[in-house]
């Protein structure tokens, strides 16, 4: 029966994807290096160990809005489930190496891109848990199938700065918000009404400019 294990080799930005796309290379190997694996059908979930890294003030400042104050930290501060993701791995022996594509969302009402955003340099600690199919061949028998167990894990430090020049390169100078309908509708009535030709200049008019200072 195989016993496989998993690394994340590396992480990088996909090019020329509609979205947002980081691609984690993952290594898959096998304890019976002759055993042939005909395919795996992979399940991973991506966890962010949040508690697996420091903080400095401006970080702590930048996350009130997902965990509360600093000093309520130890009460708040928990694991984020980031995506799963799904893929099917070619037959190979002994070892083999995947990309899992992480399809990435800008909208900052998703608690993940409010702590990535937060984050001003440094590694994200993240935690990847595998489960699926595996199906395989033994010597002298026919194709068999066995259960990836949830035990299954790995570990990977992504860097801070390709998520941010992931960003600014799909959204340059760019930040998305989310809002309820009439919220925007009123806010819509307003650009007309004052004849204002950008959603900057509204903002910028409703906003007090004490307000921005330090933002």
């Amino acid at each position: 029966m195989p016993d496989l294990s998993f690394k994340v080799e590396e992480a990088s930005v996909t090019p020329y994807a509609i979205t947002p796309t980081l691609g984690l290379k993952l290594r898959i190997t096998n304890a019976d290096r002759a055993e042939l694996i005909h395919t795996v059908a992979l399940r991973c979930q991506i966890q962010i160990d949040v508690v697996r890294r420091r903080y400095t003030t401006k970080e702590q400042a930048a996350m009130r809005d997902l965990f509360g104050e600093p000093e309520r930290w130890s009460q708040t501060l928990r694991t984020l489930l980031w995506t799963h993701v799904s893929v099917v791995v070619p037959g190979f022996t002994g070892s083999t190496v995947v990309e899992l594509p992480i399809h990435c969302t800008f909208d900052f009402n998703v608690a993940v891109t409010k702590y990535f955003d937060g984050l001003r340099a440094g590694e994200i600690p993240l935690q990847l848990l595998f489960s699926g199919t595996v199906f395989y061949a033994e010597p002298d028998d026919g194709l068999q199938v066995a259960p990836i167990s949830w035990s299954q894990e790995a570990q990977f430090r992504l860097p801070v700065k390709l998520w941010r020049d992931m960003m600014d390169a799909y959204y340059p100078n760019t930040a998305w918000l989310n809002l309820r309908r009439d919220v925007f509708e009123r806010l819509h009535e307003y650009k007309m009404r004052n004849g204002l030709p950008t959603w900057e200049q509204v903002l910028e008019r409703v906003l007090p400019v004490e307000e921005t200072v330090g933002s």
